[in-house]
């Protein structure tokens, strides 16, 4: 039996990719390539809204909302 185990926890990983795209914001300021920074941040944006826009939201159940509600007893 093999467990698909990583080495790294979730946290670390994004805090790795927080980092690296730090550096490389701050390396593009540096050397004032701004234009480069316009680009990158319109393809972002334009990611983010195709993530949402194909989102199907719709079959979200509410019963994985634990931490959103008031729990009754």
């Amino acid at each position: 039996m093999t467990e698909n185990q990583s080495k790294f926890s979730r946290r670390t990983v994004a805090l790795f990719w927080l980092v690296l795209v730090s550096i490389v914001i701050g390396i593009l300021l540096y050397l004032e390539q701004i234009a480069v920074l316009y680009v990158i941040a319109s393809l972002g944006i334009i990611a983010l809204l195709l993530v949402v826009g194909f989102a199907d939201l719709e079959n979200v159940g509410r019963e994985n909302a634990d931490g959103f509600s008031p729990k009754t007893q």
